[in-house]
């Protein structure tokens, strides 16, 4: 079985992006890596370009400035790194350079791309997904976050990722039939020192907004405010080996009592309705479970 993984980042060092973890983490599944490294403010690509040089290729680009609405920008670095993925591959690994995954769930992302490998019917691999905010021991529970998306794919020129790189779709905007694997992918993007935070908030932005709503917005703040969250839950797990050296290093402390929560009534009515039933009233989904 041919897989080959794909990402795009740039100013990973810069903004604190676990670009190496998250790389390292599927490595051992692929066969070869594709990273589109962007134009940088640091030494991004030679950081990428020291990582198992074998098996990664990697791909420079330079990012459009001028695409300025709903983050689209990095639909379009997506879609440059899976295009180099090789077409004779069985699937595309697909991570983000804030995710990383736990090595206890190789073997069953391993065992799920073999048993739908032969089947035309699967478009991809669904993940579940904990989004950890504030530090490494919170995970976000409110219904802000996606709490599934797709990060395995058919290396086809049919599919094409969506929006702002959350997942993907096919043809004529049609989603995705998918697998769900019993893996999570651990995504670290809310987890950064409160200034560098900040920093690299107000320059993703810019994908997403004009110059006018950044400065009101967040051109006075000197750090990002963690305790503004509506929801978190405390985290009990494992972090992922290939994350413990960053997580040692951690020089900022971040509180928050999980008893309290600003959710919505909309939002408290979902969580009673899910407890009782284990049903997710008015869910997004970006993909259709075969």
């Amino acid at each position: 079985m041919k897989v080959i993984g794909f990402t795009f980042i740039r100013n990973a060092i810069k903004y604190d992006y676990p670009i190496r973890e998250a790389i390292l983490s599927i490595l051992p599944l692929c066969q070869e890596v594709v990273v589109a490294v962007g134009n940088s403010d640091d030494a991004t690509l030679e950081l990428v370009q020291q990582l198992a040089p074998g098996k990664i290729r990697i791909i420079q680009t330079q990012w459009d400035e001028t695409l300025r609405q709903g983050g689209q920008v990095l639909a379009e670095e997506t879609n440059k790194a899976f295009a180099a993925v090789a077409e004779d591959a069985d699937w595309a690994f697909y991570i983000q350079g804030d995710e990383v995954i736990h090595e206890q769930y190789l073997p069953a992302i391993q065992a799920g791309m073999q048993r739908w490998k032969e089947d035309k019917g699967v478009d991809g691999l669904l993940f579940n997904y904990l989004h950890f905010y504030g530090s490494y021991d919170y995970v976000g529970d409110a219904y802000s976050w996606y709490r599934r998306e797709i990060r395995i794919v058919r290396p086809t020129k049919r599919i094409y990722s969506y929006k702002d790189a959350q997942g993907f779709r096919k043809d004529n905007n049609q989603k995705l039939r998918v697998k769900p694997l019993d893996a999570w992918v651990y995504h670290y993007g809310w987890v950064r020192p409160p200034k560098t935070m900040i920093e690299k908030h107000r320059d993703t932005r810019k994908f997403y907004t004009d110059d006018a709503t950044i400065a009101q917005r967040w051109g006075n703040k000197e750090e990002f405010d963690y305790g503004s969250i509506d929801s978190l839950a405390p985290f009990s797990g494992t972090h992922p080996a290939v994350m413990q050296e960053r997580i040692k290093k951690i020089n900022w402390r971040f509180d928050f009592d999980p008893s309290f929560n600003r959710l919505r009534p909309k939002d408290r009515f979902r969580r009673l309705v899910e407890n009782l039933t284990g049903y997710r009233p008015f869910e997004y989904k970006n993909y259709k479970i075969v």
